[in-house]
């Protein structure tokens, strides 16, 4: 600093000199004013430099703070696959890392022949300290968190130096990390198992103490399940009646031993029973089978032509002295009266059916 004032003041000095003697030269100046002159281009500059200097005074305090620090020498060296243990027996972590380190000034103790040695057994310490908490299931997240610990400069237990890590890897073997998949696999099989072992003893208790308690249970849940439906709950009142005596193994009550007898309704919950056939003992009349003839050749209920066929069939049946199944007949169909015999004999088939053949007696 001071070296370049001085050479700004000479350049100054020596700038004015010129100046003044292109002045002096073209105005004529007398003889005596060039020696003058040249005295105070020398005393001038030199008088200046002296004051300037008194008043500068010392170095501020604050510029001395500001001023760059002497850079530490770092070392480092790296470390590979060093097994650390974790919160499992039998699971450790693969720690991989660069250990960086710096000596300190430790007076009064002896020297460090092998800093490298001391600052990887600070590191992987304090690696330890942290692994040895966590769950193998979790290496990820562990080594950022070792990440996070091991960023900064630590001295170590002797005093020696100070040490850190960086660009830190942390793994599991192999094997293990196969273990511990199939392990989570069991885990997520086993919650599913349960769930639904708890819903199906959720259903039998539900079914069994609540629905099917008593009949009266049965079928207060079976209108429920109907729209209250009142018919058709009354219709499977025995169905609903032998399913509560199976499901709590008992006998049918005395008052309900009627309702086996009656037909059973359709349509009964699936989640109960499928509708019973009608039982094989009911053997199927005259009357039924003619009526299922009369279905399978298109003759629906209200057909005018199955009373007319009944009719005849009624006759024919009546000669062959069938007479019981022939008023079963009549009372089934119920022929109008148009159909109807004029003092037993055959009707006027000019009136009734004048293109109708009248049947061959069987």
């Amino acid at each position: 600093m001071t070296t370049a004032r001085k050479t700004t003041t000479l350049f100054l000095t020596v700038l004015c000199g010129l100046l003044l003697t292109i002045v002096g030269l073209t105005q004529r100046w007398p003889v005596w004013t060039w020696p003058t002159l040249a005295v105070l281009l020398l005393v001038l500059p030199a008088a200046a430099f002296r004051i300037a200097s008194r008043r500068r005074g010392s170095m501020p305090v604050s510029f001395e703070e500001q001023r760059t620090a002497t850079p530490v020498e770092r070392t480092e060296c790296h470390v590979s696959r060093v097994a650390l243990p974790s919160h499992w027996d039998d699971y450790n972590f693969v720690f991989s890392a660069t250990v960086r380190w710096y000596l300190l000034d430790s007076p009064g103790t002896g020297p460090v022949l092998n800093p490298a040695g001391l600052a990887v057994e600070t590191v992987l310490n304090r690696a330890r300290a942290v692994t040895e908490r966590r769950e193998p299931g979790r290496a990820s997240l562990v080594q950022h968190e070792l990440s996070g610990v091991l960023s900064r400069m630590c001295p170590d237990t002797t005093g020696h130096l100070q040490a850190m890590a960086e660009d830190i890897s942390l793994t599991l073997l192999e094997q293990d990390q196969e273990r511990l998949d199939r392990l989570a696999d069991v885990r997520k099989d086993k919650a599913v198992w349960e769930h639904q072992r708890k819903y199906e003893q959720s259903k039998r208790q539900y079914l069994g103490e609540d629905v099917l308690k008593d009949t009266g249970s049965a079928v207060v849940w079976w209108l429920a399940k109907n729209d209250e439906h009142v018919e058709k709950t009354v219709a499977d009142l025995a169905l609903l009646a032998q399913l509560t005596s199976a499901a709590n193994d008992t006998d049918i009550p005395e008052r309900l031993q009627n309702l086996l007898s009656q037909r059973p309704g359709e349509g009964i919950a699936p989640e109960i029973v499928e509708a019973e056939p009608a039982p094989a003992s009911q053997e199927r009349t005259a009357t039924d089978h003619l009526s299922g003839f009369f279905d399978a050749m298109g003759f629906t209920e209200g057909d005018d032509r199955r009373a007319m066929l009944a009719k005849q069939v009624s006759d024919i049946i009546t000669q062959q002295n069938r007479h019981e199944t022939a008023e079963a007949l009549r009372r089934r169909f119920d022929p109008p009266t148009a159909f109807t015999p004029n003092n037993g004999d055959e009707p006027n088939s000019s009136a009734d059916a004048p293109d109708e053949p009248s049947p061959s007696p069987i």
